[in-house]
């Protein structure tokens, strides 16, 4: 395993994007490209698994143990970070252990994480005291982070992000699956700046309640302002549709960048369109967060 590096990284870049149709309606758009964070750990894997990182390598055992899908970039990030940061790393895979390996677990395995499998009826019961003391018994102690990694300590990384933004701005936008990321950018919003989050998921209404829990985990009380947009999910989490990839296609043809089909080619999707639809008033300046690669 490699020797622990350091926790620190420099502020991702912000570019603004130029474009006739923001243009046309007197909107700004600024990128913050978290993607260029860390080529191994990038984006708000990074900014989520940072504190916690830091709280692994403080405990006595320095293991981390996590929940993730066979094609889980989360589950790929943390086996990153555990062997950049000299910690052990377990992934428990939802489903059944298929041979052999795919990308996402053959990466996984070969930076030094441990793979374990539930099969789907227990993995929908993985916040359960049984299913977590089962885990003890099998593997020791070892600090736990969520699926997806949202948690206090993430909401606290993901808190950072605005503080890193020098220009004037009205507006964050970011893609939105666990809530986490979302949570932590309120947080650091200062006056009148809002966040607007894209959820990726069919039928996300519950993502405020869990904004607000996140955020009373990681500081007692809710901080900040968002608003959740659930119209741009096309499909649900990993679906899409022809307009989706059209628009992913035509965007990397104007401005040289591939957006995710996932999350962030979602949001940027909903951010175009709202702006058609004069959502934004003119004048605004919008940060998108550009939260991984594809």
């Amino acid at each position: 395993m490699e020797n622990a590096g350091s926790l620190f990284r420099p502020p991702s870049p912000v570019e603004e994007l130029i474009d006739p149709r923001l243009a046309a309606r007197g909107v700004r758009l600024l990128l913050k490209r978290d993607d260029l964070l860390d080529p191994e750990i990038p984006g708000n894997k990074w900014r989520k698994l940072k504190y916690n990182i830091e709280a692994a390598r403080r405990s006595d055992h320095a293991t981390i143990l996590t929940f993730g899908g066979a094609y889980s970039n989360h589950i790929r990030a943390t086996a990153a970070a555990g062997a950049i940061f000299g910690l052990r790393t377990i992934g428990v895979i939802r489903g059944e252990e298929h041979l052999p390996l795919n990308p996402t677990l053959a990466y996984a395995a070969g930076r030094g994480m441990t793979l374990t499998y539930l099969d789907r009826p227990t993995y929908r019961r993985k916040t359960e005291s049984e299913v977590i003391e089962a885990l003890h018994r099998r593997f020791g102690d070892f600090s736990l982070i969520p699926e997806g990694g949202s948690n206090g300590l993430a909401v606290r990384g993901c808190a950072e992000m605005p503080d890193e933004i020098t220009q004037n701005f009205d507006l964050v936008c970011c893609p939105c699956g666990t809530g986490g990321t979302l949570a932590g950018i309120a947080a650091g919003l200062r006056g009148d700046q809002e966040v607007l989050g894209f959820s990726v998921l069919k039928g996300a209404n519950w993502l405020d309640d869990e904004i607000r829990r996140l955020q009373e985990d990681a500081y007692a009380t809710p901080q900040g302002r968002w608003r959740v947009n659930l119209d741009y999910h096309f499909g649900g989490y990993a679906k899409t549709t022809p307009e989706l990839l059209s628009f992913i296609a035509d965007f990397e043809k104007r401005h040289g960048l591939r957006l995710d089909r996932l999350y962030t080619g979602k949001m940027m999707y909903g951010i175009f369109d709202l702006t058609e639809k004069n959502r934004f008033s003119p004048g605004t300046t919008v940060v998108a967060v550009i939260t991984g690669p594809i």
